[in-house]
């Protein structure tokens, strides 16, 4: 007789066999997270390529990688002290202030070309070019974050856009936060990019690139830092816009 355990695990092999990302289950929809492993997929495939997809970039500041380790320790001490919540204060004594910003290059079928984001009050346009549309300016990390949204049922006329995060002020930090880039589609399941790796003196970070590959409109995952600004992340990319300083006037 097989017993209700066995089951359960032969239950889970087989699921884990049959999905090729790592996939986390919520109360109204399945998130796809993008990794090293699994780096890319098809929104097409997914019936995920038309109508309003939400781009939302969400953080929260964690403490110093000394707070992180005496944390651990104390977990090892005392087991039951890792199940507990973290508290995390993001503006006090001891944690760096980081003000993340969500951006996004776009090149058209056309060959028109630009840039989407806070700095400059380039905040782009939902029912025309180039379809991409930035809603606000969050300063603080607070739990809405910051949102782009874009029209793809005008999907046909975007040719490749380029999702990144950048530090505007402050200091270079992108190891002190913790930050996850989140694709909300209209249908599907929603896509998730961790920005996971630490780079403490990176400014800017290419985190997901959205193109037409095959007949199908893709998304990739980069996670690419680098240590300049969007000047930087255009060469890296093959852009070639011109760059020049600007600054924020208010909350877009």
């Amino acid at each position: 007789m097989v017993s209700l355990w066995e089951n359960w695990r032969s239950g889970v092999s087989r699921r884990r066999r049959g999905s090729a990302f790592d996939s986390m289950v919520g109360s109204s929809a399945y998130s796809v997270e993008l990794t090293k492993r699994q780096s890319s997929m098809s929104l097409t495939e997914q019936g995920a390529d038309s109508g309003s997809l939400r781009v939302n970039l969400s953080w929260r500041m964690r403490s110093s990688d000394f707070d992180d380790r005496t944390s651990r320790r104390g977990s090892l001490r005392n087991p039951l002290q890792a199940l507990k919540p973290q508290v995390v204060q993001a503006h006090t004594q001891g944690v760096v202030n980081v003000d993340l910003d969500l951006a996004c290059m776009y090149e058209l079928a056309d060959g028109s070309k630009g840039v989407v984001q806070p700095l400059g009050n380039f905040l782009g346009d939902w029912s025309s070019p180039p379809y991409v549309k930035l809603t606000g300016d969050d300063r603080f990390g607070s739990p809405s974050g910051e949102t782009i949204y874009v029209n793809l049922d005008h999907k046909d006329d975007i040719k490749r856009l380029l999702f990144f995060v950048y530090i505007y002020d402050g200091t270079p930090a992108f190891d002190r936060t913790h930050a996850v880039l989140t694709l909300f589609p209209s249908s599907g399941p929603r896509v998730e990019v961790s920005l996971d790796r630490r780079a403490p003196q990176a400014r800017s970070c290419a985190v997901l690139l959205m193109q037409h590959e095959k007949g199908q409109l893709t998304v990739r995952r980069e996670v690419r830092y680098v240590y300049g600004f969007q000047a930087e992340l255009d060469r890296l990319y093959g852009w070639g816009l011109q760059w020049g300083r600007g600054y924020k006037t208010g909350k877009a």
